[in-house]
C-alpha cells in the first residue's frame, strides 16, 4: 500500500522535525540489532542531537539539492541528505518513519536525493543492517560490502610509542584533501573545515608516510585515512589512546580492505562484530580508510 505524501526539498525550517525523526527511527533500529552482550543502545543525547543539526544545516548551506522530505497529514514521514564533493555523491542520513516502511516513502526519498549524484562518477553509502534500504541501493547499482566494527575496553599495556603524530588545524587542508583523492578518488573540501571545528584532528606527514584521523571525544576514529597501511596504524594507535582508561571504544566502518585496522584491534584487545555495509558505485573500498558515517 503506497502511502499519501508529498515529497519536497528540505528548508531550515524542517531541521528539528528531521533530527527527532533519524533519531528515534536508527535507535529503534539500534535496540532491534544489538548484540546481547552489549549494554542497551542510549537514545541521542543533547549533545549529539545539536550536532546533527548543524551537520544538517552544513548540508543545507552546500547542498539544498541532495536534502529532501516526505510528508503526510502527521508531518515528516521520511528524510534523506546526500552531499557531492568533487566527482564523489554521498547519502549521509535515510529515515522513514516507523510504521510507514515498505509505503514507498523510502523509494521516492532515495531517488529524490540520487538525482543530485547526475554527472558524479561514483557513490558512496553508509548502510544499515535493514535489508529494505539495502535492497533499494542495490536495485540502485550500489555494490553492497559487509562492514566489521571492533569494540570493547582498550588495554593500554598494548599500546606502542607513536612517534610523529601531530595536532592538525586547518593548515593541513591542502595535504588532508590531497590524501582523500589518493584514498577515495575525492576531497573533503568544506567538510574538513566542519569536522575540525567539532573534533580533535591528529596528523601525520613524513618521509614514510603522510595521513590524519578525527577522533571522537570520547577517543577512537570518526575519520581516517592515509597514504599507507603502516600510517594508518599509527593513526589509530593515537586515536585509541585517547580514550579515557577503562572506558569502551567502538571503531565502525571497516570492511575486508582494512585488515590493517583489524591486526591494531587484535593487538589492543578489542572485539570484531559485524554490522551494516558500505555500498558503493564506481569504485572500490577506499583503502587505509575509515570513512565517517555521515561525511564518509
Amino acid at each position: 500500500m503506497t502511502l499519501d505524501m508529498t515529497v519536497r526539498p528540505m528548508r531550515t525550517g524542517d531541521i528539528n522535525a528531521a533530527e527527532a525523526l533519524t533519531g528515534s527511527t536508527f535507535h529503534a533500529l539500534d535496540v532491534a540489532t544489538n548484540p546481547a552482550d552489549w549494554p542497551a543502545p542510549e537514545a541521542r543525547s543533547d549533545d549529539r542531537r545539536s550536532a546533527w543539526r548543524d551537520r544538517c544545516a552544513h548540508f543545507l548551506a552546500y547542498d539544498a539539492p541532495g536534502c529532501w522530505v516526505a510528508e503526510d497529514d502527521e508531518g515528516l514521514v521520511g528524510v534523506a541528505t546526500s552531499l557531492r564533493r568533487e566527482t564523489m555523491w554521498m547519502l549521509s542520513s535515510f529515515a522513514v518513519r516507523g510504521g510507514a516502511q515498505g509505503k514507498g516513502v523510502g523509494s521516492r526519498l532515495l531517488e529524490a536525493a540520487l538525482a543530485y549524484s547526475q554527472g558524479c562518477v561514483r557513490g558512496m553509502i553508509d548502510a544499515s543492517q535493514d535489508p529494505r534500504a539495502v535492497r533499494r541501493y542495490h536495485q540502485a547499482g550500489f555494490t553492497i560490502h559487509p562492514h566489521m566494527l571492533v569494540h570493547g575496553v582498550v588495554d593500554r599495556s598494548r599500546i606502542p610509542v607513536v612517534e610523529h603524530v601531530r595536532d592538525g588545524s586547518l593548515g593541513d587542508l591542502d595535504l588532508m584533501n590531497s590524501i582523500d583523492r589518493q584514498t577515495r578518488d575525492a576531497a573533503h573540501l568544506v567538510d574538513h573545515e566542519f569536522m575540525a571545528a567539532e573534533f580533535a584532528l591528529r596528523v601525520v606527514d613524513d618521509s614514510t608516510g603522510s595521513g590524519y584521523v578525527y577522533i571522537l571525544p570520547s577517543g577512537g576514529a570518526y575519520l581516517l585515512a592515509a597514504t599507507n597501511r603502516r600510517t594508518a596504524s599509527r593513526l589509530l594507535w593515537d586515536a585509541l589512546a585517547a580514550v579515557p582508561e577503562g572506558e569502551q571504544v567502538t571503531v565502525d566502518h571497516l570492511t575486508g580492505e582494512q585488515d590493517w585496522a583489524i591486526d591494531v584491534a587484535m593487538e589492543a584487545r578489542l572485539s570484531v562484530y559485524q554490522r551494516g555495509y558500505l555500498a558503493l558505485r564506481f569504485m572500490k573500498p577506499p583503502a587505509p580508510y575509515v570513512p565517517s558515517p555521515h561525511f564518509l
